[in-house]
């Protein structure tokens, strides 16, 4: 049914089926599936993510702004025509958002149903620790982020391979960067440790705990956007197709992906009067 789902909205023009399916979701906010994610268009998934941020997850009596960086990356899609309904990129994209919709509305206690998620359970634990006072911590809260996405990333993985969807080569490269980032925010130690070595730039070395708070920070969209960015271009050109491993990649991005925190953090002066 889903794969159906998907080929009809590929086919069929948009304004035929935007109205009802606009309707329906508006009658249950939390209740959005996969493929009616994939079928919206990223503007609209993006307007979405906003909604469950802003009138749902608030009442938790927690900090709102959970998925700022999610927004980075929906807006680099939007402003670029990226996954498109019915793409790899989508699916996966469409994935994210379920799980973590669900994990809200079972949070909230409104639900337990996790729409066959894994996401969702993980997202709603995420959310009640988080309540708690359980993820004050910045490392504890980052990997407990990071486990949620990476189980709703991975359930959106398999859907796309039970439908058909493979994903194209530069779709597949810039899954990679998404991979290095989870990765850096379950493995602060190691990530650290590696920006640390001999062979990074001393400027980095001396910057890498603010850089690497800055690279991870799930409450703005600015570091998303960004890394986003350098890493579309470079999955298009696959400069860094020998890099296999995620410390390998977070290396290879580094250099302009820290000019971009030197720029966001107005740092970028104090750098050049320091040559």
């Amino acid at each position: 049914m889903y794969a159906r789902s998907v080929t009809a909205d590929t086919v069929a023009p948009v304004a035929s089926v935007a109205v009802p399916r606009a309707h329906r979701a508006a009658e249950r906010p939390l209740g959005r599936t996969v493929a009616e994610l994939d079928h919206m268009h990223v503007a609209d998934r993006l307007d979405f993510l906003r909604d469950v941020q802003s009138e749902y997850v608030s009442r938790l009596d927690i900090d709102p702004c959970r998925w700022r960086n999610i927004e980075g990356v929906l807006e680099f899609f939007r402003d670029n025509d990226l996954a498109r309904p019915g793409s790899w990129m989508s699916i996966v994209d469409a994935s994210i958002l379920e799980g973590l919709e669900r994990g809200t509305a079972i949070a909230l206690g409104l639900s337990e149903d996790t729409f066959g998620n894994p996401g969702s359970t993980e997202w709603a634990t995420y959310l009640r620790r988080l309540s708690d006072g359980e993820l004050e911590r910045r490392s504890v809260h980052d990997a407990a982020w990071s486990r949620a996405e990476q189980a709703a990333t991975e359930h959106g993985l398999a859907l796309a391979r039970a439908i058909g969807v493979p994903p194209t080569a530069a779709e597949w490269r810039f899954f990679q960067f998404s991979q290095v980032y989870r990765w850096a925010m379950r493995n602060e130690p190691t990530a650290l440790l590696a920006l640390g070595g001999p062979l990074v730039n001393p400027r980095i070395r001396e910057l890498r705990m603010p850089f690497l708070s800055w690279f991870t920070d799930v409450s703005t969209p600015v570091p998303a956007y960004r890394g986003c960015a350098f890493a579309w271009a470079l999955s298009r050109l696959n400069p860094v197709g020998g890099a296999c491993s995620a410390l390998g990649l977070l290396l290879a991005y580094l250099p302009n992906l820290f000019d971009d925190f030197l720029i966001d953090t107005g740092r970028l002066n104090s750098r050049r009067g320091s040559r």
